[in-house]
């Protein structure tokens, strides 16, 4: 078994609370639409707004119009973003105590510019490396991200464990070379880590 000298966190599910169902519940009733034909717009054009392929705006226009509403008021990804968010402290005080111990940290997600810029403004400093989909023009399962997430953390992929609590995303880092856990609790995730050798306390 290799040592592991790096741990990569997801965000949205695994550091927060997937704030998707707030998203789409908040970003619907702005719009005045319903929920489903809100969800179902984002998912048609969702990914290219994660990657940083479409502004806000221009998501905001193509979604507005699919539903046949009135545009968005600016800003609204980051209004909605900003209400539902809700960290989970035990697993933010797992990756500083991770880093404490001499493991390299990392923080990989797939998310938008508003997004970003608020994980920015609450100066998180426990992560080593940051990769934010809508920076790299990459997104969660494509193996490139996974690979410029070890690149920027300096450690091979069998030296790494990625956690996040989307099966496809664990499927594509395992693909990439990575360990891998899948997300159900702080407790469980320990577990793992220790099982792989990792040194938490």
């Amino acid at each position: 078994m290799h040592t592991i000298k790096a741990v990569i966190f997801d965000w949205g599910g695994v550091l927060i609370d997937d704030p998707a169902p707030g998203l789409m519940r908040y970003c619907a009733a702005a719009l005045g639409a319903p929920v489903e034909a809100y969800t179902q717009a984002n998912d048609v054009f969702g990914e290219d707004f994660r990657r940083g392929l479409i502004s806000e705006c221009e998501y905001f226009r193509r979604v507005c119009g699919r539903l046949g509403v009135a545009p968005a008021a600016d800003g609204l990804w980051g209004q909605a973003f900003r209400h539902v968010y809700r960290e989970k402290p035990e697993v933010f005080e797992l990756a500083r105590r991770l880093r404490r111990r001499g493991y390299k940290t990392g923080f990989l997600s797939n998310t938008e510019k508003a997004a970003m810029a608020y994980f920015h403004e609450l100066g998180y400093d426990m992560f080593d490396a940051l990769v934010f989909s809508c920076a790299e023009g990459l997104a969660k399962p494509q193996r490139e991200i996974y690979e410029l997430a070890l690149g920027r953390l300096g450690v091979a992929a069998d030296d790494a464990v990625f956690i996040d609590d989307r099966a496809d995303y664990i499927a594509g880092a395992a693909a990439a070379g990575l360990a891998t856990i899948l997300f159900g609790s702080v407790e469980q995730v320990r577990a793992e880590l220790a099982g792989l050798g990792v040194r938490i306390n």
